[in-house]
């Protein structure tokens, strides 16, 4: 398995941005697919975006579509999540993730087999 430690989250006002990223260890980081994944007070977690193992891949809710972008370096065993235009609706503990060993994208959340602890994001109207 993926070992994950998540960063970058804060409070930033509507229209602004952040980006998160979600550190790995373990020898897999490379062959494995990551996703993003959030969750804001009293709903369930919900998919964010995903990236396939070599970076070609990607796939993002439509809520996100156009203002996110994930991204990856497999030699620094890092995975970024780029958010511009942020929303209130934003707000939520943003989640790492990893699809151990496999290599193709997943937008559901039981695929995944790494977490990482999470890091809040607040965005201010």
């Amino acid at each position: 398995q993926v070992q994950l430690v998540e960063s970058g989250g804060g409070l930033v006002q509507a229209g602004g941005s952040l980006r998160l990223s979600c550190a790995a260890s373990g020898r897999t980081f490379s062959r494995s697919a990551m996703g993003w994944f959030r969750q804001a007070p009293g709903k369930e977690r919900e998919f964010v975006a995903t990236i396939s193992s070599g970076g070609v891949t990607r796939y993002y809710a439509d809520s996100v579509k156009g203002r996110f972008t994930i991204s990856r370096d497999n030699a620094q065993n890092t995975v970024y999540l780029q958010m511009n235009s942020l929303k209130p609706e934003d707000t939520a503990v943003y989640y790492c993730a990893a699809r151990s060993g496999y290599a193709s994208i997943r937008i559901d959340l039981r695929e995944y087999d790494s977490w990482g602890q999470g890091t809040q994001v607040t965005v201010s109207s």
